[in-house]
């Protein structure tokens, strides 16, 4: 029998981190955006930075079908396994929804979305003007939300692995920290 993985590869861990520092990314500029709301310079940057958290998150969904997740270790009850399982579909579904949820508010909207610089993204096909486009946005907010709540449960959930559970379910995602035996 093949000896488990016991850390994930390094395209899983650059598409991880990536998408973090991403996300990460996100927060400051809609809050730079709130503090200068005279300039558009944020929102375009966030924009394109959402879409390009859209093209990685395709990514990770293709290298994952490919490269199927390590699973937790067998003494963890069965409940964390679900609620793991739960906050990384949630994840995908959010990385997802929430730049394509933008994109259709753009669109709506008629604005158009220059990708950093390099060329214009198609606008989608939907019309509604600003009201439409103003219950897209409230969306995107609400799972704005629900994305910070996610980020929450899976840093607690890591942490509580490595300083109470004293297992290697962090390794595995920084390989920087010793493997415990």
């Amino acid at each position: 029998m093949a000896e488990p993985r016991n850390r994930y590869s390094t395209v899983s861990l650059t598409l991880h981190w990536l998408t973090a520092a991403l996300v990460v990314t996100q927060v400051l500029l809609i809050n730079a955006h709130e503090a200068n709301e005279d300039t558009r310079l944020f929102i375009d940057l966030h924009k394109s930075v959402g879409l390009t958290i859209l093209v990685l998150t395709l990514a990770r969904l293709a290298w994952r079908a490919a490269n199927p997740a390590i699973p937790l270790p067998e003494r963890a009850p069965r409940w964390q396994k679900l609620a793991a399982r739960a906050t990384h579909v949630l994840f995908y579904v959010l990385l997802l929804a929430m730049p394509l949820v933008g994109w259709a508010a753009s669109s709506a909207s008629g604005r158009e979305i220059n990708f950093f610089g390099l060329f214009e993204w198609p606008l989608l096909p939907i019309g509604g003007g600003r009201d439409v486009a103003r219950d897209l946005m409230d969306l995107h907010e609400t799972a704005a939300k629900a994305l910070y709540v996610l980020i929450a449960l899976h840093v607690a959930g890591a942490l509580k692995h490595h300083f109470i559970d004293r297992d290697n379910v962090l390794h595995r995602m920084l390989p920087f920290i010793p493997r415990r035996p």
